[in-house]
């Protein structure tokens, strides 16, 4: 059962509650280059990012969410460290939600002045913790980074919100270990009712990350812990949403997406199968319908191990057959297997509208 945490709005989007689990990702653009930046945002939004978070470093690029925000279509997210100005601004800007610490942007007036111009626009605060740059004096108490020098991290910056009447906050607890991130969120799950942003940090390259991010933000979800997440990976942002939509759907928690099956290959097969499955793999990963595709080696059993596939290929010698939900419709010569295949699913789609 999911965890029913308190809703916010981050922007017109609800976290937390029974609402579903939002997606979210980062620019890796420089924020003060607009055109690049908004260029990115456009690209993840149609993959069907949901909320998109931008680092603002300095002056100019907090003035940029301003000029962003015009011409974005999802709430905009502005990322700071250390400088409450750089809050100010972005909220003034028009940002629909802040990352921050309020434990790192200075004295409880400089927190007080961020707090009263959130509350005024009604802009929810990220309190996010990284194991990577927890205070020294928690690594001097716990000699270590571990799940609970985090959660301490977190009430500590929650507290301060609320000792100032503020509760429209969401929490994050990020670690590159698996283990650590997930007690940490099992145990700040106990403690507060605020939503929760999921992530592993620091995953590393595609391949590793994909791995880590599965296992843990998965794990959490199939926990019923988890209001938006975000898949870090050292590769193009497009990249992330796509990754979430696949554990959402896996979980049950999302039919957005097609899914792709293919076989492990074995001596039967007689086609280059890892060849074409990617080839469909390319051409599935922007579409957005619930479709099941299948691309089996083995033209004896493929169909049948399919069977749950809404359309699929099974490779033969020279040949394959073409089959929606376990039943073979034709043979298709073994050259124009992938055209038949994906001109089936073209006609699929737009049966359904798209």
């Amino acid at each position: 059962m999911k965890r029913l945490s308190k809703v916010i709005k981050v922007g017109p989007v609800l976290i937390g509650g029974d609402n579903p689990v939002a997606v979210q990702s980062m620019t890796n653009t420089d924020t003060r280059d607009i055109p690049a930046t908004l260029q990115q945002i456009a690209a993840l939004e149609k993959q069907g990012c949901q909320l998109v978070r931008m680092a603002v470093v300095d002056m100019e690029a907090a003035a940029a969410v301003g000029e962003i925000k015009k011409f974005a279509n999802i709430p905009i997210i502005a990322d700071i460290h250390f400088d409450h100005r750089l809050a100010l601004a972005s909220a003034e800007a028009g940002a629909d939600g802040l990352r921050i610490n309020p434990g790192n942007i200075g004295s409880a007036a400089k927190v007080r002045e961020v707090v009263a111009v959130c509350r005024e626009r009604g802009i929810p605060i990220r309190v996010g913790v990284n194991a990577g740059s927890l205070d020294r004096e928690l690594l001097r108490k716990y000699g270590q980074v571990c799940a609970e020098a985090m959660v301490e991290s977190a009430l500590y910056n929650i507290r301060i919100l609320e000792d100032m009447n503020f509760d429209q906050i969401k929490v994050s607890l990020k670690a590159s270990s698996v283990l650590t991130t997930m007690e940490a969120y099992r145990l700040i799950a106990l403690e507060v009712s605020y939503p929760l942003h999921v992530g592993i940090t620091e995953a590393g390259t595609t391949e590793r990350a994909l791995i880590k991010s599965a296992l843990g933000i998965g794990t959490l979800l199939q926990e019923g812990i988890g209001d938006t997440i975000r898949v870090s990976l050292t590769s193009d942002p497009e990249e992330e949403v796509w990754a979430a939509y696949e554990i959402l759907r896996t979980l049950g928690l999302s039919q957005r997406g097609a899914e792709l099956l293919s076989c492990p290959t074995c001596g039967r097969c007689q086609i280059p199968l890892l060849q074409i499955a990617e080839e469909v793999d390319r051409y599935l990963r922007p579409l957005a319908q619930p479709i099941k595709v299948a691309v089996m080696g083995c033209a004896v059993n493929g169909p049948g191990e399919a069977r749950e596939a809404d359309i699929g290929i099974a490779g033969g010698k020279g040949l394959g057959l073409l089959f929606k939900k376990g039943r073979i419709i034709k043979k298709v010569p073994e050259e124009k297997l992938i055209s038949v295949l994906l001109e089936e699913i073209n006609q699929m789609i737009s049966g359904q509208g798209g």
